[in-house]
């Protein structure tokens, strides 16, 4: 019997991020889930994120009463139900109407922050008014300094619980599936034209209320140019190659409250983070659509976390789908983990609810996970609970450390596998 994931609208059935996922490629335009699943090039980084999590087996402890297993923390401070911060992307309205919205009070109701992107499709006043929500921004450095510091500055008067500067994107990704789907000045392709007639319940959510724009960068256009292909180009053409840590400098003197620096994966460059100031890094490569054939945050975190000590906060994305994925990065030594495209595909599936069943999905897993390796609470994960199935990652071997991660320095498939196996979903 060939096996099928579940699409329907019964989110209860949805066992898997697999199955919202299954679900959005039903619900959505092509050209708009290439845009969430693809990334850079030969896409190499993109399945390096999620491969390098076989390579990194358990090593769990049994006859331990497991029934108060417990997988809140901390994190600045602040307590968070589940080690898992929602990480920025941009366009989410095309995925649902007022799609940033729909994943901010997600994860206000869930007990974690939202991270919203510099390129979302609402205000970062209008986010971060929102009950309950804790709101960290994203920050892209622009060639227009003025305006960079004017939304930092917008930020800081929302109540910004954090600014997170990402410095990986000076150059814009050559996501060369991406950019198959468009012809001139980023018109679809007819195909693709066509292929939107086949997705009623989208044009009914998206399209009839008109593509959003950038919300966040459209005072820069003039009003009647303010259309979601010309809000995309400027933002493009904003992107500075000459982006260095003076920057961070600069940055760290006028925000007020947690800085965090997303792009990095050395452990010399974490360091430099911290002596700049910064109160964390997040070990990223942007989800696979940067530069490709490039090293997974995961494999490089032992090593990170060994250089920066017990102090510092570590968050790491790329390649999450699994409540196994996020157990192995804490055991690593990561203090959270962004997630990207597991929370997307609960938003593209069903809206503000398809966000809540993955984030209780990976809740599910996370704490099952626990159960079965015999650790009751996040600060007993260690590298002792974790082996390395073959090339042994820097640090991480079958090593007797003692118990918790932090005894070292503290006592979404690839669109390539879709494109293969899509025809199973």
């Amino acid at each position: 019997m060939r096996r099928r994931f579940y699409m329907g609208a019964n989110l209860e059935r949805a066992v898997a991020i697999s199955d919202l996922r299954a679900r959005m490629h039903r619900r959505l335009p092509n050209f708009v889930t290439e845009y969430i699943e693809g990334g850079a090039e030969e896409e190499l980084t993109l399945r390096e994120n999620r491969e390098i999590f076989s390579r990194i087996l358990f090593r769990p402890n049994t006859l331990i009463n497991a029934a108060g297993v417990d997988a809140s923390t901390k994190l600045f401070g602040r307590p968070l139900r589940l080690p898992v911060v929602i990480a920025p992307t941009g366009s989410n309205g095309l995925y649902w109407h007022e799609g940033d919205q729909c994943l901010a009070r997600a994860a206000a109701a869930f007990g974690i922050p939202f991270t919203q992107s510099t390129v979302s499709n609402a205000r970062l006043e209008d986010v971060a008014a929102l009950p309950g929500v804790r709101h960290w921004m994203q920050l892209y450095v622009f060639r227009a300094r003025a305006f960079m510091e004017e939304l930092v500055a917008r930020a800081d008067a929302a109540g910004s619980e954090a600014l997170v500067v990402t410095v990986d994107a000076a150059a814009f990704g050559n996501r060369e599936w991406d950019r198959r789907n468009y012809g001139r000045d980023m018109d679809p392709t007819l195909a693709n034209k066509l292929d939107v007639l086949r997705r009623p319940h989208w044009m009914a959510n998206v399209l009839a209320r008109g593509l959003p724009t950038f919300a966040n960068v459209a005072d820069k256009i003039p009003p009647a140019e303010r259309t979601y292909k010309r809000t995309a180009s400027w933002t493009r053409e904003q992107m500075d190659l000459a982006f260095d840590w003076s920057d961070v400098a600069l940055l760290r003197r006028i925000w007020p409250r947690r800085l965090i620096i997303k792009g990095l994966v050395t452990a010399d460059d974490a360091a430099r983070a911290a002596d700049a100031g910064a109160d964390g890094v997040v070990l990223s490569n942007h989800g696979g659509r940067q530069l490709d054939g490039m090293v997974s945050g995961v494999a490089t975190l032992p090593e990170v976390r060994r250089r920066v000590g017990d102090d510092f906060t570590i968050l790491v994305d790329g390649g999450f789908r699994r409540g196994t994925d996020i157990v192995k990065a804490l055991a690593l030594g990561a203090d959270a983990v962004m997630v990207g495209r597991a929370t997307l595909y609960g938003l593209a599936a069903a809206g503000e609810a398809g966000v809540m069943r993955a984030l209780a999905i990976l809740e599910q897993e996370v704490l099952r996970t626990m159960a079965l390796l015999g650790r009751l609470t996040v600060a007993d994960l260690g590298l002792d609970c974790l082996a390395a199935r073959s090339d042994p990652l820097d640090g991480l071997a079958v090593l007797p450390a003692e118990r918790g991660a932090r005894s070292l320095a503290r006592p979404s498939h690839g669109l390539a596998e879709q494109r293969e196996g899509i025809g199973s979903i």
